[in-house]
């Protein structure tokens, strides 16, 4: 397990979660929820947790079908960070599989007697952190970085 904070991201339309861990890659946390309508004041925002959190990467959640085909909001979400990783450079983006994540963060919302509905900004925060902690328990059983990287295309 490589050691070094990560930040984590669910791109939606309305919004974007962020979450981020502690640099063992034990603990991941909610950050905060970025208006994602915007998108290049999204960019920007993005930009400064970033920087602020000095990551050692940044992990995106791509939304593939319950198959692991990929859809059109997969190319939106590839469009995106195609667009962040450009922007952050030399931070690498990784995108990794986030089929279910917004579903098993609504669940455990309610589970622990949070509205889902008055809590949506929430939902997107629980569901980047529920990305992360797959993508950092995906680096401990295989030694290996999650998902795939996203190419700078200049």
């Amino acid at each position: 397990m490589r050691i070094g904070r990560r930040v984590a991201i669910d791109v939606g339309d309305a919004r974007i979660g962020v979450a981020s861990c502690d640099p063992s890659g034990v603990l991941a946390t909610p950050v905060e929820t970025v208006p994602g309508r915007d998108v290049p004041a999204a960019h920007r925002r993005l930009r400064q947790i970033v920087e602020e959190y000095e990551p050692i990467e940044v992990v995106v959640g791509l939304p593939r079908s319950l198959n692991g085909g990929e859809g059109p909001a997969a190319a939106k979400v590839r469009r995106f960070a195609g667009e962040l990783a450009r922007g952050i450079q030399p931070v690498p983006v990784r995108l990794v599989d986030e089929r279910m994540s917004t579903v098993t963060a609504a669940q455990g919302l309610r589970a622990s007697g949070r509205n889902a509905k008055k809590g949506r900004s929430v939902i997107d925060q629980a569901a980047a952190v529920v990305i992360l902690q797959n993508a950092l328990e995906s680096e401990r059983v295989s030694g290996n970085p999650p998902g795939e990287c996203v190419e700078v295309v200049i």
